[in-house]
């Protein structure tokens, strides 16, 4: 049998007029440069081939010149389905300026259809995607005029909504390797990520196509591990051996055994960066870090809650993942991005997103670029940019937790914080609350229907969507609500009680985030007083997020009651108190089991008229009674009318010992 071994001009000249292209790549990594340049090289040369098809999931390139930007020429392509844009500004413009046909499909809908085209499947149904710009009722993800076809089909199934996306058949695929043999079988062992290479190749293989292999270095055929073929060579048509300047690990490092997971690194020491804008936002965010969660961080603002948990020393609580295909470990940033070190496993992309979209992220930290007032969020397209959404759309509608992050003006916002309180120095000449966004990426109304919590967080605001819009919840100290947020917004949000940021934030120390979320304060904020036999239970700022938080609270209460050896009155502050949703029926049954066993009478209360609300809603849709008072004093007065344990005029605060 001959060898597939062959240069990249000629691997290219196998490509014919109006074939659809599948090119691997995720942002600056794994991308098949060497055959993107010998492609644009023999079109400018020939004239072919032309009219083609691009088929890519993630961005691949520099945003200049390198990767996709390479197919950037009227004539060379006819028509492109892309998850992201920004990494090839050059094919973008082409979209802009409607000389192609042009579509933006959720980067992990892509992923999932190379494996379905794979299998032979004539599409994929998701409900991905749904109420947002990719919706046939928002525009069926086209880009411009010149698109009219639609790939996109809102569907009923069971009497649900879902999508069915239809793309057609792969006829050429680049995908990318460390090592080939003669035969075609390719390894990936220096390579950073897997990404969608397996399932591409297959889907070319299945469309009767062709598949080209870049790597870097050939072996005798039979030669390499079995258990080390990512690409089995019965898919390969040619193999090409790329020179390094074109086979960089990623855009920033020609070659880290670190980010190809041959070890683990040591982790650098902590270097505590200054108090900006950007961590003040990333600190609040991680305020909302469940432990022992599932993470995904969004590039950009985003990854500053990595270096927040860093510093805070809780990243062993947490397990971060990126959506090229990494779990644990630490993600890496900048030009390395996709990639990370002291990973626990690296798999394909498609895999990924089944993870993602069946709900397995605890939490998702994403960008915005702008935001309206019913809640939604548009990353994109805005101000003339075609961004694309990349995976925005798949990780926010399943994270069962979202928080978005930005500041709340851009473009030359300049900020300071003196003696704990943040000042604005200097607005930003960019608004991000608008009235409407230019492009429904993440829709508000749709994941609160779905009883998703969903967050805004700024530096100097937080914002949360509820039943009806987006309420302004917290303020930061020295913030002024009509002075520095309202006049800064095309829209006034629903304003009630509101409160003030963590005092932390805006102090440069650590601020302890281990104990406030392993709960390590429990049995500070749980007291027992013998005189009165009533057990206080000072639940304020309190974040319930999981089983194990309410089991916490269990442990530690049915502590305190064993050792006072009867039945006791409770007072509970719920002020400032959170728990999720899932959590209600768990808290419930400990609420029953202590009534049944240990508590004579509860009473609660909160300032918030809210969470006042919420409470009680709550506790009264599972049978129990929904005593939630407003001051300490109300709580006080019902425990001793109904328990004559406590005299109204007492004051119904722990003692301290000694008291």
């Amino acid at each position: 049998m001959r060898s597939k071994i062959v240069t990249a001009d000629e691997a290219i000249a196998l490509i014919r007029d109006g074939d659809t292209l599948a090119s691997t790549g995720f942002v600056q990594t794994g991308f098949a440069e060497a055959l993107l340049s010998a492609l644009e090289r023999r079109f400018l040369a020939t004239g072919s081939p032309k009219n083609l098809t691009l088929f890519a999931a993630a961005g691949q390139g520099d945003g200049k010149t390198l990767g996709l930007n390479h197919l950037g020429h009227q004539g060379l392509l006819r028509r492109v389905v892309a998850g992201h844009w920004g990494r090839m500004p050059k094919v973008a413009k082409l979209a802009l300026d409607n000389r192609i046909q042009a579509y933006n499909l959720p980067q992990g809908i892509i992923c999932q259809l190379f494996r379905d085209l794979a299998a032979g499947k004539p599409g994929s149904f998701s409900k991905v995607g749904l109420h947002t710009f990719v919706d046939p009722r928002y525009g069926g993800s086209r880009i411009n005029a010149a698109t009219t076809k639609d790939i996109v089909s809102l569907v009923e199934v069971d009497g649900e909504e879902w999508l069915f996306y239809k793309v057609g058949q792969v006829n050429v695929a680049f995908v990318r390797g460390t090592t080939s043999d003669t035969f075609g079988n390719i390894t990936m062992e220096r390579e950073a990520l897997t990404l969608n290479n397996l399932a591409m190749a297959m889907a070319a293989k299945n469309s009767n196509g062709i598949v080209i292999a870049q790597v870097e270095r050939i072996a005798e055929r039979s030669g390499l591990p079995p258990r080390q073929i990512k690409i089995p060579g019965i898919l390969v048509d040619c193999v090409v051996v790329a020179e390094p300047a074109q086979h960089m690990q990623t855009l920033a490092t020609q070659y880290s055994a670190a980010y190809a997971g041959e070890f683990r690194v040591p982790l650098a020491s902590l270097v505590s960066t200054p108090l900006t804008e950007r961590k003040i936002i990333a600190r609040r965010a991680a305020f909302e870090l469940p432990p022992n969660g599932i993470i995904n961080l969004g590039v950009g603002m985003p990854e500053g809650v990595a270096s927040v948990a860093n510093e805070e020393r809780i990243s062993h609580l947490l397990t971060m993942t990126v959506e090229s295909g990494l779990i644990g470990g630490i993600p890496s940033t900048g030009g390395n991005f996709g990639t990370g070190v002291n990973m626990d496993a690296v798999i394909d992309e498609n895999q990924q997103f089944d993870f993602y979209d069946g709900g397995g992220l605890d939490m998702a930290c994403l960008g915005m670029a702008e935001c309206d007032a019913a809640g939604n969020v548009n990353v994109s397209r805005f101000g003339g940019r075609l961004t694309g959404a990349g995976g925005f759309i798949n990780i926010s509608q399943n994270a069962r937790l979202v928080v978005f992050v930005g500041t709340f003006t851009g473009n030359g916002l300049k900020v300071e914080v003196h003696d704990g309180k943040l000042q604005i120095v200097e607005e930003g000449r960019q608004r991000k609350f608008i009235k409407q966004v230019e492009q429904i990426t993440f829709n508000g109304q749709y994941a609160y229907d779905r009883g998703k919590p969903v967050f805004y967080v700024t530096e100097r605001c937080v914002f949360r969507r509820v039943r009806g819009g987006l309420a302004l919840i917290e303020v930061a100290p020295g913030i002024d609500v009509d002075r520095d947020i309202l006049p800064n917004m095309d829209f006034e949000p629903i304003i009630g009680e509101y409160g003030v940021m963590d005092a932390r934030i805006f102090n440069a120390n650590p601020m302890g985030l281990e104990a406030e979320l392993l709960n390590l304060s429990l049995p500070e904020r749980v007291i027992y007083d013998p005189e009165r036999n009533i057990l206080f239970l000072n639940f304020e700022g309190m974040h319930v997020r999981v089983e194990e938080d309410v089991k916490a609270i269990w442990d530690i209460c049915e502590l305190r009651c064993r050792a006072a050896g009867k039945r006791v009155g409770v007072i509970i502050n719920y002020d400032r108190f959170r728990i999720n949703q899932d959590m209600y029926d768990a808290y419930a049954e400990m609420d029953r089991y202590f009534l049944a066993n240990y508590f004579s009478q509860i009473t609660r209360y909160a300032t918030s008229a809210f969470l006042r609300a919420k409470l009680g809603e709550a506790f009264s849709a599972r049978s129990i009674a929904p005593h939630v008072f407003e001051r300490r004093e109300e709580a006080q007065a019902f425990l001793a009318g109904r328990s004559g344990d406590a005299s109204p005029d007492a004051d119904l605060q722990p003692r301290a010992a000694g008291d």
